[in-house]
């Protein structure tokens, strides 16, 4: 399989395309693949899925307060290894490609953590400051939180669309003192001002998608919190660019539009330093995101560049019954970095851990202390 190498200069990545998926002709159209990505098929299997699960509604607090809406669940036979999956910008923790992958995960072993973002999923109530994409140390702090008061071995981050970037700037930021194993991104918006655009000047029903999923958020938002009173230019907003121009400087910390979107690309040295396995997931003829700013992103030894000549925008889609191949790319991904992960030294024969010991073992695992 080809993946990604440096350029000569060494300053960015060079892209090869891999033959690893390759979907039936009549799935090769890249707005059917996004499309049916959360719609159709995916969303009834979703929904069948849901049934079955028994998850755990869980609140995890940030140091700040931040409170973060997660679900829990915990596969039969467990293998000591959670997945933490984040979802995209106004999707959720039920989001269609969410849950189906979960079910893939359960199905292999893995327990895993659906976490909603800030104002995402149902959780408008729990903080009285807006979302915004900048909130990455939030969410690494709310994960903190999780993993300090649960026993896993191995902890890995998966998102998909905004949450891909959450989870390389969460990797990048506090892997090593999560105790991250490894993380993938599926279709992250690399350079979010050039994602911007493409959502402008594409297909018109994605950015009349992602605006009336705005929209709608925002006053929700207005519901749990009057005071804001921002109900008339609310009204007056007829575009992203309309919201972006309004709530930016006003429920931000960023001036203008330009400033924030740099705020949170990954272009450059954003992710210089990564110190733990990355995988990057993209496919060429992504209608949201442009491929060619992974081009952008400077080398880095830990972060594994994976692009595909279809797959639209998080989709690849195999067949009509929308079965995500992504969704085992990530199981795969996962399970050969724990056959490539050493294992922990044993103790002396004869001689058991106390409970003690097995604690703090744990803890020293979590922030990435291995004792050889």
């Amino acid at each position: 399989m080809n993946t990604t190498d440096r350029n000569p200069d060494g300053i960015g990545i060079q892209m090869e395309h891999s033959n690893l998926f390759s979907p039936p002709r009549y799935l090769r159209n890249p707005h059917m693949q996004t499309i049916l990505n959360s719609q159709g098929p995916r969303k009834l299997r979703a929904r069948r899925i849901l049934q079955r699960l028994s998850s755990r509604d869980l609140i995890l607090q940030a140091d700040d307060g931040t409170r973060l809406k997660a679900e829990l669940d915990v596969a039969i036979g467990g293998r000591s290894a959670l997945v933490v999956l984040l979802h995209g910008w106004e999707g959720s923790s039920r989001s269609a490609y969410m849950v189906t992958t979960t079910g893939r995960l359960l199905a292999r072993g893995f327990d895993v953590l659906r976490v909603n973002l800030r104002d995402h999923g149902d959780s408008h109530h729990l903080n009285r400051e807006l979302f915004n994409s900048t909130r990455s140390p939030e969410v690494a702090s709310a994960l903190q939180d999780f993993v300090d008061s649960h026993d896993y071995e191995h902890l890995f981050v998966a998102g998909f669309s905004l949450g891909a970037s959450f989870a390389l700037r969460i990797a990048a930021d506090r892997g090593v003192p999560l105790g991250l194993d490894g993380v993938i991104a599926v279709c992250p918006p690399v350079d979010p001002a050039r994602a911007m655009d493409a959502l402008n000047q594409g297909f018109f029903v994605y950015e009349r998608y992602f605006f009336s999923k705005w929209h709608q958020s925002l006053r929700r938002k207005l519901e749990c919190f009057p005071d804001f009173d921002y109900a008339d230019d609310l009204a007056a907003a007829r575009s992203l660019d309309d919201l972006n121009r309004i709530f930016i400087p006003k429920h931000t910390i960023y001036d203008n539009v330009d400033d924030y979107f740099a705020a949170y690309a990954l272009v450059g040295d954003r992710l210089s330093t990564l110190a733990l396995p990355a995988t990057l997931i993209a496919a060429a003829d992504d209608p949201i995101i442009p491929v060619d700013d992974i081009g952008r992103i400077a080398a880095n030894e830990s972060l594994r560049i994976e692009t595909y000549r279809y797959g639209g925008h998080c989709g690849f889609l195999e067949n009509l019954s929308a079965r995500s191949w992504v969704e085992t790319r990530i199981v795969d991904i996962i399970e050969e970095a724990l056959r490539r992960k050493p294992p922990a030294a044993c103790q002396p024969v004869g001689q058991l851990p106390s409970a003690d010991d097995a604690r703090a073992g744990a803890s020293d695992r979590r922030r990435g202390i291995v004792l050889r």
